[in-house]
């Protein structure tokens, strides 16, 4: 079973940054798309980033500008930089990661890190 361990939450002022980290592991083969996504409570699990074995990215549009998203492939790492956060930021953060590992693919998710930012 491949596990996602996320770390990095925390509370924050207004402008300030904060920086999030996921680490994949568990008889994996290769990991294709790693992402981060955040949620509200009663709302949906929306996208913030996605980042490809490739390197390619794509950010939700509220983040563009402010969040960079980058990946150790060596490591399956995957880091998630805020800068200019604001109190919209505020949300729940879960590390995916999806791929193949001994026996099958796989489409893991991580435990959720709390990212609290104050106005």
């Amino acid at each position: 079973q491949v596990q996602l361990v996320e770390s990095g939450g925390g509370l924050v002022q207004a402008g300030g940054s904060l920086r999030l980290s996921c680490a994949a592991s568990g008889n994996i083969i290769s990991v294709n798309d790693m992402g981060w996504y955040r949620q509200a409570p009663g709302k949906q699990r929306d996208l913030v980033a996605v980042i490809t074995g490739g390197g390619s990215t794509n950010y939700a549009d509220s983040v563009k500008g402010r969040f960079t998203i980058s990946r150790v492939n060596a490591k399956n790492t995957v880091n998630l930089q805020m800068n200019s956060l604001k109190a919209e930021d505020t949300n729940v953060y879960f590390c995916n990661a999806r791929g193949l590992r001994v026996g099958s693919s796989f489409n893991a998710w991580g435990q959720g890190t709390q990212v609290t930012v104050s106005s």
